[in-house]
């Protein structure tokens, strides 16, 4: 079995409970597109925010979906000019015995124009 990354990302508003939204919304977009993943075969996930979002670690939302007993990791993003705003990304690596050429990366809203080439938001 091979660790795989699947990446995501997605912009909210800049309170808290826009991140958990954007977030829970965000996770739940992963979870349909790769129906196979299951919490249990995730190894861990790190997520990042621009540093327009202070309010809240967007983990939290993973917590509350019940990702109880995977490792999970916020940092903040590299405040680069004229990046995307009230960015919230994840990389979730997922222990798994498919290609990576199958995993499906999802990137929401604004965000999509960040990867249009990985971006599988259907």
């Amino acid at each position: 079995m091979a660790v795989r990354g699947i990446r995501g990302a997605t912009t909210c508003q800049a309170d808290a409970a826009s991140i958990l939204a954007a977030t829970t919304e965000l996770l739940s977009a992963i979870l349909k597109a790769n129906p196979c993943l299951v919490t249990a075969d995730i190894a861990s996930a790190w997520f990042t925010v621009t540093s327009d979002l202070q309010l809240i670690h967007p983990a939290k939302a993973a917590r509350e979906m019940g990702w109880k007993d995977v490792p999970l990791m916020c940092s903040r993003e590299i405040d680069v000019p004229g990046s995307l705003p009230r960015c919230v990304r994840v990389l979730i690596h997922w222990n798994t015995d498919l290609p990576q050429s199958s995993v499906k990366h999802v990137y929401l809203h604004e965000a999509a124009t960040l990867r249009p080439d990985l971006s599988h938001a259907d």
